[in-house]
């Protein structure tokens, strides 16, 4: 996994009318942050939006594949390779950058849902054993 800083640099060009973006650098690959929200990944010069229900027809339609960490094994992550003549047009960049961030957080407000009836759960154990 690497990243050149020419293919960085281009893609926070084309991003850079969004405010509150960040990056860092994460094992070997760049996350996009949009107000402290990952959506989006850099690797290997490609650059990868999160998907969810809502968006990822859009990707498939295009024929783009899922973001895949480690090419021996089979795991794949819910982020889809952004098609180039999205990724060279600003305009419709931007428009994928809302689905995505959206995904982001769909997909954190499901994992903050499940803690809560975990910790609901674990607090009716706790309770019934006294």
């Amino acid at each position: 996994m690497s990243v050149s800083e020419g293919f960085k640099l281009f893609v926070l060009d084309q991003l850079r009318d969004l405010e509150l973006l960040s990056t860092r650098r994460m094992f070997g690959a760049v996350a996009i942050y949009y107000d402290s929200l990952i959506f989006a990944l850099i690797n290997d010069d490609n650059l990868y939006f999160k998907v969810g229900p809502e968006n990822v027809e859009d990707y498939i339609k295009a024929g783009m594949s899922p973001f895949k960490p480690f090419e021996d094994k089979p795991m794949v992550m819910p982020y889809y390779e952004v098609p180039a003549d999205v990724l060279e047009s600003r305009k419709k960049l931007i428009q994928w950058v809302k689905k995505s961030y959206l995904a982001s957080e769909a997909s954190l407000t499901k994992k903050l849902e499940v803690k809560k009836r975990r910790e609901r759960k674990r607090m009716a154990e706790n309770n019934s054993q006294k």
